[in-house]
């Protein structure tokens, strides 16, 4: 019993020091800078950096962009690589770099494949989202428009937080991932990234549904994904698209019926300004656009358009960054 006690009182500690570090920096903070942190939680502790728009202010509540980075990736390569701090500035929004610690994983891969990291209030999951929820404390964040993409192990991880937290991110972006629940084991994990998941994207669809807690609101998901990828299975874009169909399906009235259809209602193809063919795979339900795929043609695993100084960066794929943020404010949550 004196070790849960005290195992408490490091608890609260350690949720304080992570108040006073965030809060230190940040005070301080100005429009148009990087602000860094860390935030700590029962599953532990990550840094964060924070871009702060220009003309930001206080009082005046703008959206919150979470950018989850894929292995061997930082928050400064991310954010270079994307351009997105140039697109928040443009916008106006706030941009939200989780880093993974190395002390946690050796190559900063997003620990996907652990079944703590798969279900709502548990692992890194719920650091992120508690990451936000401090930054909904520090800064004016308007909570009807938080959203969430990645690219690769990041891309996973989005999947799984739009799947367990569908209350508090309005949309997502996965980019180069897999569905939620595409592996439960790393040889599984192996195998999904190699050949597609063994799991059918229906029941992944209501696991995500059931993740939430069942929520009355359909899920909008931007899939994008090149038709080369060596290193993630062009299949795993085709499942995490059905799977969060399946999702919107049960969300919009509660049972599988198809009144969200797995067919895309519009399908289009364009030539990027870099030289590469793309094809937008528009999903709308009731006059939403509840789910958009962008398959790019012999992409390999990358950026869509990504500055070429960083790795990863495809560009002459078409400008991922803006068709995410096009997506994105598309969507705003039904909250007080």
């Amino acid at each position: 019993m004196s070790m849960l006690r005290r195992g408490g009182a490091l608890s609260r500690s350690l949720w304080l020091l992570s108040v006073v570090v965030t809060l230190g920096v940040g005070a301080s903070a100005h429009a148009g800078s990087w602000v860094h942190g860390i935030h700590v939680g029962s599953s532990g502790a990550r840094g964060y950096q924070l871009w702060v728009p220009t003309g930001y202010q206080p009082g005046t509540p703008r959206p919150l962009l979470v950018a989850l980075h894929g292995c061997l990736q930082n928050p400064d390569q991310f954010a270079g690589l994307t351009r997105l701090n140039e697109k928040a500035d443009a916008e106006g929004f706030l941009v939200l770099y989780p880093n993974q610690a190395m002390f946690v994983n050796a190559t900063q891969c997003w620990n996907f494949m652990l079944g703590t990291n798969m279900e709502r209030g548990k692992g890194e999951p719920a650091l992120i989202v508690g990451m936000v929820e401090a930054m909904k404390q520090q800064y004016s964040v308007d909570a009807r428009r938080v959203y969430v993409g990645g690219v690769s192990a990041g891309g996973v991880l989005t999947g799984t937080l739009m799947a367990c937290y569908s209350d508090v991110f309005a949309a997502g972006m996965v980019g180069a991932g897999a569905m939620y629940k595409a592996a439960t084991t790393v040889s599984g994990t192996a195998f999904a990234m190699l050949f597609g998941s063994v799991y059918s994207p229906d029941d992944r669809g209501k696991d995500a549904w059931t993740c939430s807690g069942r929520p009355r609101r359909t899920v909008p998901v931007l899939v994008m994904h090149g038709t080369e990828d060596s290193v993630v299975n062009p299949l795993n874009g085709e499942q995490a698209m059905k799977q969060f169909l399946q999702t919107s399906d049960y969300g919009d009235d509660g049972v599988a019926n198809d009144s969200v259809r797995g067919t895309p209602t519009s399908t289009a193809t364009f030539r990027a300004a870099g030289g590469r063919d793309y094809t937008v795979k528009n999903y709308v339900y009731g006059g939403e656009l509840v789910g958009q795929k962008l398959e790019v043609r012999g992409m390999d695993h990358a950026w869509p358009g990504g500055d070429s100084r960083y790795p990863f960066a495809d560009p002459a794929g078409p400008d991922a960054t803006t068709l995410m943020w096009d997506f994105f404010k598309q969507h705003a949550l039904d909250v007080p």
